[in-house]
């Protein structure tokens, strides 16, 4: 990131003056001043490893990554992705299930140094052409904005759990969208034929009012977690000629709206929960509901606690809240009460939160200050160099800190994608960004 808009003198012996006089270069913190008149913040291309951007008509609040058949810690460019999102368009009747394969998403090419010849420049045209990125797109009407949605594996089908503006949750098979961006004829037939008739495999209406807690089981496949905005939860779980059964008795220990759910990534039957009452509970659905919460941080926030994800490789919860706060969590310690760390980066209310799926110290977070920030835990401060080293404006930048990307409007949501090592995804109301930096 560097300010721009200053200007450009002709002459050496000026350009010397000048820089003479100017006030010494500093290093810009974001979201700790406003930029000067005449600044703004121009990307460093040489910060990132991939960069795109997608637009999809109406914002989407939430999507996730569908896994594909395409191979795990997939690096080479160029890279394809296939994701599904739900939109939050100004009608009811605008809204869209999408299902997206992004394609052709090649990295960022460095800048060679000196001129280019007639012949150079147009070989470099034509290849700009070739690397020019692909989206296709299969949309379902979908009655009411999409708050939250979730993708798992059910046999042969992806299937997303979707949390509706309307009060309902419904299950969607996917297998008729991932044809269609997969294959030009499938999508010829799926605009003519399918794209209306699509229907909701199953649905729950049961909650009674709208919400956005929502996970799928990683080690039970099709269980699901819903929590909505008066403070209950519900387990579902498979049952015959799919559909669900879902348990009428609500998990309602906290006492205000339930923002996030997560199940344990390496015990069936346990989960965590956020709620605006500012706590964080720990579940164990063998227990009765009424007797199920295990353990509780009272105060895990000093506000509403949006967002929480559990480690995959330690004993380890990060949340984040309204406060701008994230906080990490040791499972071994939570009857305590305190978090075993704690960061201050951001000075809006965490929107979004994720561990990396390899990478046990490192997370990723964003913000309602248009910021996405990555962390490693692992990171510590060079003793020698002092805090900042010789630069003041760095002092109060944790180390843990790695990297600080802007440019979106309005963070929803993001994830790494599990299959393309680094590779992060985020919705805004600007859109999509997927982007790589040579941090993680």
């Amino acid at each position: 990131m560097a300010a721009a808009g200053e200007p450009t003198l002709s002459d050496e012996s000026m350009e010397e003056e000048e820089e003479e006089e100017a006030e010494p270069k500093r290093v810009y913190v974001p979201g700790t001043e406003p930029l000067r008149d005449g600044e703004e913040l121009v990307m460093d291309q040489e910060a990132y490893v991939l960069y795109h951007q997608a637009q999809t008509g109406a914002p989407c609040l939430s999507f996730d990554v569908i896994l594909d058949s395409l191979g795990p810690n997939r690096t080479d460019f160029p890279l394809t992705l296939f994701l599904c999102a739900g939109t939050q368009a100004d009608t009811a009747q605008g809204n869209r299930l999408l299902a997206m394969k992004m394609h052709n998403l090649y990295g960022i090419r460095k800048k060679s140094s000196g001129e280019e010849s007639d012949s150079e420049s147009s070989d470099s045209e034509e290849e700009d052409e070739e690397r020019k990125p692909q989206m296709e797109l299969a949309m379902v009407p979908h009655y009411g904005g999409i708050n939250r949605l979730r993708v798992t594996s059910l046999g042969d089908s992806q299937v997303a759990a979707v949390w509706s503006e309307k009060g309902q949750v419904e299950i969607y098979d996917l297998k008729k969208q991932l044809s269609a961006v997969s294959d030009s004829q499938a999508m010829a037939t799926f605009l003519k034929e399918e794209q209306a008739n699509i229907r909701p495999i199953f649905s729950f209406a049961g909650h009674m009012t709208e919400g956005f807690a929502l996970d799928w089981s990683p080690k039970v496949a099709g269980r699901l977690l819903t929590g909505d905005c008066t403070k209950n939860i519900h387990v579902w779980t498979p049952a015959e000629g799919g559909t669900w059964h879902v348990d009428q008795r609500p998990f309602s220990a906290h006492t205000k709206s339930v923002e996030d759910l997560q199940w344990s990534p390496t015990e069936a039957t346990v989960f965590a929960s956020c709620s605006v009452d500012a706590s964080i509970r720990i579940w164990d659905v063998r227990a009765a509901p009424g007797k199920a919460c295990m353990l509780t941080a009272s105060q895990a926030h000093t506000s509403d606690v949006n967002v929480i994800s559990w480690n995959h490789h330690e004993p380890f919860i990060v949340s984040g809240g309204d406060d701008g706060v994230l906080k990490i969590w040791d499972l071994r310690l939570f009857q305590t009460g305190v978090s075993v760390a704690t960061f201050k980066q951001h000075t809006a209310p965490i929107t979004s939160v994720e561990w990396h799926p390899v990478e046990g110290s490192v997370l990723v977070a964003a913000g309602a200050d248009d910021q996405i920030t990555q962390w490693d835990l692992a990171v510590e401060r060079d003793q020698e160099a002092g805090p900042g080293g010789e630069d003041p404006a760095l002092a109060a930048i944790p180390p843990q800190l790695l990297f600080v990307h802007q440019g979106e409007k309005d963070i929803k949501e993001l994830h790494w994608h599990p299959q393309c090592p680094g590779v992060v995804i985020s919705t805004a109301l600007s859109g999509f960004n997927i982007f790589r930096t040579i941090s993680v």
